[in-house]
């Protein structure tokens, strides 16, 4: 982990400002400039869109039942693509445009629940007993029928009362209204 966060911290940013300065020595430094700040905009609009049809994916995979496994996956690399997209550089706005793609996104997506579910460090149940553990991926979950009951679920409180009591507060009722 220590490893990780001095290759984020460390390495990324000398990388992105030597690659920064050659392009820079070729281009000019207004062009490169100008370049970081159009991909930042681009790479935003693209986010954006795409953001959008994952949401649509997690909502249709809720509405059917299903854990939206996949598309929560999928929406963690669009934020971090948005995070390399807006961070000033070009080897991050690489990454981050790499990270749009939806096939990359999606292979990306089932590489890393796969590696999830296989280290034990996530367990999804469903309503059913069902795990997504089971399923290699979502899809495979998707095809299968559940028997979950008709209609809405209801959640509620409930207080337990003694049937002699009803009985008694029934009968005090009747006596009352002027009953037998």
């Amino acid at each position: 982990m220590l490893f990780l966060i001095l290759l984020l911290f460390i390495v990324v940013p000398l990388a992105e400002i030597a690659i920064l300065v050659k392009v820079g020595q070729n281009i000019g430094w207004l062009w490169t400039v100008l370049i970081v700040i159009f991909t930042a905009f681009i790479g935003t609009w693209l986010l954006r869109q795409q953001g959008f049809g994952v949401m649509s994916r997690a909502t249709e995979a809720l509405a059917s039942g299903r854990m939206p496994v996949e598309p929560v996956i999928e929406g963690m690399c669009l934020l971090i693509a948005g995070a390399f997209l807006l961070t000033p550089g070009l080897l991050t706005d690489t990454v981050g445009f790499l990270l749009l793609v939806p096939a990359i996104r999606m292979a990306v997506a089932k590489w890393t629940l796969k590696k999830m579910l296989q280290s034990g460090s996530v367990h999804v149940s469903v309503f059913g007993g069902r795990s997504a553990n089971d399923h290699e991926t979502e899809g495979e979950a998707q095809n299968e029928t559940h028997s979950y009951g008709e209609g809405p679920i209801i959640d509620g409180e409930f207080e337990r009362v003694d049937e002699h009591s009803v009985r008694r507060d029934r009968d005090r009722d009747t006596k009352d209204r002027g009953g037998s």
